[in-house]
């Protein structure tokens, strides 16, 4: 899952991950719309973007799974290790 998400002065990376993960997890085994109980994996990954980037953001999120149709979720954070360090 991709989300834009700009953080108000009180809030941590942590703490958004933390309600994200909670409030869609009780929504999805609430809804029984997995045949298993749904949770999410432990681990997250955060990035900040600059306000210029916004915009090219949100078009690669709208475009996510044609995206991720040619490359994996590993090989583009591994990318983004080598390129941004």
């Amino acid at each position: 899952m991709h989300c834009l998400i700009s953080l108000g002065k009180d809030l941590s990376i942590s703490k958004v991950s933390q309600l994200i993960k909670g409030e869609s997890s009780y929504w999805i085994n609430k809804n029984k719309l997995t045949k298993e109980k749904f949770f999410w994996q432990d681990d997250y990954f955060a990035v900040s973007v600059s306000e210029s980037q916004v915009q090219s953001l949100i078009s690669y999120i709208k475009n996510q799974e044609e995206h991720h149709a040619k490359k994996t979720l590993a090989e583009e954070v591994d990318e983004l290790m080598t390129k941004y360090g």
